[in-house]
């Protein structure tokens, strides 16, 4: 691009976005872009569905919502995508399923990321990538958007030939008139397509004649990725650009109050420049590694920590405590849920059951390292590379920190080595502030990395999670109550507490609420309770924790009736085929089911436990077969059923269900996040293990498609996997886990 031209890469020129084509018509329309066929198209309202997690806080879902398709007169296609590509596959589903429509191979698209802009607001009136939204909330209108351009192409293809538009068709790009074996190039016609108004009516293709939609189609990105050509914010590099790495206070929201040895470390070899801060300090160099030893030279004097009692990081708070207090909030709360009368079944009651749940915070653990590259320019102007899952935010946050208007900052959305939650804004968690104010004040271009060290102190963390769960039973061991209390704080209420509607955090609650067991009386209280930490959405959010904590204890009904955990879920699903379907599918998938213990054909002991969660529009079905090793649990198989509604790549679906399955069981056996002495005690993957190698069991994915509405995919693969393995654990042991990780408890056979 000629406005970027100083930039310089180590591997390859990066895709960077042009800007938004402006003033556009509610109904869409074509327009010449760079001598290109552009299509606008509006999202439709059924595409906006009900959202979970990060995509629940769109306060006026209806905005409309564009996306623009090129077919260059070179015939090359190009699509600004509004969202994200962070290895879920985005744009190789949007590629499918616009050129299932436009009658051309996904191979032939080049995708790249929108630039900010309001067109480009898909979710619910916002732009943002995450909630496993996507596809979903695009699937529709991106239908659309191909075969009206595919309409638009025949119709100038039938006035260029002469012939009846009917009498023309397409394959993989060009218009066909069989009659006379003419043919022309989508490229060809792209200039003449574009003087024709668009139809509004134009069918879309029965899904029995689809040829890329629901089939495995090759991810556009597996070349660039597998050959190290794929550019992310850490590879970018610009001409003339400084390097800097950062000291963080030690205690989040304390400040430098003085640096001893800021002379000395002025004269480091490569030093540029010494920076304060807000919580940090910040050496700037000619490299990266030479910045990193200047900060870790520097003996900074730091800010007192804040006393006891204050909403702050305090120097007296651990992860410990938070729970305890978590647990003695036991105030009544809000109603999230409310269904029959609970007060009087449980006074009826021949049972009654009750357990506490809790989960730890967990960070996002992360392989590629926060980076940000900030340049103003001799107009004023600033473009920011950064990782991002909403560029409109990040626009306007970067805006106010350089004292700009928005749209003097152009944002640039390179590929993430990851989601998990952790590109959303959360203050002083993300690096691009900092890289704004080194530039501003160094008058040159800086990159600014964290070291794993600096990530692991600064990350925002998934809550802390904390459930009371009462049930009553009948005289035959049914569940004719069940009562829950959620007790916390949720990344919604967090950071997006303007947009926040109504009493009730929905990413506190959700696993919790909206169950499909036929249980006749129910109540779901919120009880809030902040944290003084940095938290964040973590994959699948609320459902991480909540379903673990109310599959878990459906299990402990199921004891507590003298009942078999599976035959218990099947009769309580007696009001919903659809669930009832996906049971039996996964326990097809895992050979059928197996109650308590069993002899395994190596001769050891095992057990399987089963779970189900709803998250994200999908419904799982998932069983685990654990045995013990050593006084820790190993996980062997995981097989999980997943019904989506329908699928645009099921070779995708099955990826990200095993990626999820991995997260969810790492979350399970080992993670944790603990402070002591308002510190963080990990600051590496030595002291934070994740999953690795010897611990991943076999994954086997089942994808049903009942044709509900289409669900999502990234997330709903990792809830059930934490009541699947803690269920397999009690049946195995007798011992029933109400805290994670599992790793805390010693673990013996019954």
């Amino acid at each position: 691009m000629n406005e970027l031209s100083p930039l310089r890469l180590h591997r390859q020129e990066p895709v960077l976005c042009q800007e938004p084509i402006l003033n556009l018509s509610r109904r869409g329309f074509f327009g010449v872009v760079a001598g290109a066929l552009a299509l606008a198209v509006e999202f439709p309202s059924e595409a906006r569905a009900q959202a979970e997690g990060a995509a629940a806080i769109a306060p006026k879902p209806g905005t409309r919502v564009a996306a623009f398709l090129e077919i260059r007169p070179n015939g090359n296609v190009r699509l600004l995508s509004p969202f994200v590509e962070g290895g879920q596959g985005i744009n190789t589903g949007l590629a499918q399923t616009i050129g299932e429509e436009l009658d051309l191979d996904p191979s032939r698209f080049t995708v790249e990321c929108a630039p900010p802009g309001p067109d480009y607001a898909v979710v619910n009136g916002l732009r943002m990538t995450g909630g496993s939204f996507s596809t979903r909330s695009s699937y529709v209108a991106m239908r659309r958007l191909g075969a009206t351009a595919r309409e638009m192409l025949l119709r100038a293809a039938a006035a260029h030939l002469k012939v009846a538009q009917a009498s023309l068709s397409t394959d993989d790009g060009r218009v066909l008139h069989k009659a006379s074996g003419r043919t022309l190039g989508y490229g060809e016609l792209a200039t003449a397509a574009l003087a024709l108004v668009p139809r509004e009516d134009v069918p879309l293709k029965d899904p029995k004649d689809f040829r890329w939609i629901g089939k495995p189609v090759a991810r556009l990105d597996m070349r660039d990725k597998s050959t190290g050509r794929a550019i992310y914010t850490i590879d970018i590099r610009i001409e003339g650009m400084l390097h800097a790495a950062v000291q963080h206070a030690p205690y989040l929201g304390t400040e430098p109050e003085s640096i001893a040895n800021e002379v000395e470390v002025r004269a480091m070899p490569g030093v540029h420049s010494v920076h304060r801060l807000p919580g940090a300090v910040a050496v700037v160099a000619d490299t990266w590694w030479r910045a990193r030893k200047g900060a870790e030279a520097l003996s900074v004097t730091w800010t007192k920590p804040a006393a006891e009692g204050i909403a702050t990081v305090s120097a007296g708070f651990s992860s410990m405590g938070m729970r305890a207090a978590l647990k003695d909030a036991t105030g009544e709360g809000v109603s999230a849920e409310q269904e029959g009368d609970v007060a009087t079944a449980f006074k009826g009651a021949a049972k009654i059951v009750e357990a506490e749940y809790d989960a730890p915070y967990l960070a996002h653990a992360q392989l590629e390292p926060p980076s940000s590259v900030a340049r103003f320019n001799p107009d004023g102007t600033l473009d920011l590379w950064l990782p991002n899952q909403m560029p409109e935010l990040f626009q306007q946050v970067a805006a106010k920190t350089a004292g700009l208007q928005p749209d003097g900052v152009r944002i640039h959305s390179p590929m993430l080595g990851g989601f998990f939650g952790r590109h959303f804004y959360y203050g002083s968690a993300n690096p691009f502030p900092q890289a704004i104010l080194l530039a501003k004040a160094t008058g040159k271009p800086v990159r600014v990395l964290w070291s794993r060290e600096e990530e692991f102190g600064m990350d925002a963390v998934r809550p802390l999670g904390f459930a009371r769960l009462r049930a009553a039973l009948d005289s035959k061991g049914m569940p004719v109550a069940f009562q829950a209390s959620a007790v916390g704080e949720g990344p919604i209420g967090r950071w997006f507490s303007a947009l926040f509607k109504g009493p009730v955090d929905s990413s506190v609650v959700e696993g919790l609420d909206k169950k499909p067991y036929a249980i006749p009386n129910r109540r779901l209280d919120y009880v809030k309770l902040a944290h003084p930490v940095t938290i964040a959405f973590w994959r699948s959010v609320g459902h991480s924790m909540n379903d673990y904590f109310y599959e878990s204890f459906l299990d402990e009904i199921a004891e507590a009736g003298g009942q078999d955990p599976f035959a218990l879920r099947m009769a309580l699903l007696k009001d919903s085929s659809r669930h009832a379907t996906l049971l039996r599918r996964v326990a097809d998938l895992a050979g059928g089911w197996k109650r308590g213990r069993f002899q395994a054909q190596d001769g050891g002991m095992r057990a399987r436990g089963v779970s189900m969660a709803s998250p994200f529009g999908s419904e799982t079905a998932t069983i685990a077969e654990v045995s013990l090793q050593g006084g820790e649990a190993r996980v062997h198989d995981l097989w999980i059923a997943i019904d989506p509604g329908s699928v645009v790549n099921p070779a995708i679906v099955r990826r990200q269900v095993e990626g999820a399955a991995a997260l969810g069981l790492s979350a399970t056996l080992l993670e944790q996040v603990v402070y002591e002495g308002g510190q963080r005690q990990a600051r590496n993957y030595d002291a934070y293990p994740i999953l690795d190698r010897e611990r991943m069991p076999r994954v086997h994915v089942a994808i049903v498609e009942s044709g509900a509405p289409m669900g999502g995919i990234g997330e709903p693969g990792l809830p059930g996997v934490p009541p699947a393995v803690v269920n397999a654990v009690a049946a195995l042991t007798g011992r029933r886990v109400r805290s994670l990780p599992l790793s805390k408890t010693r673990l013996s056979g019954a």
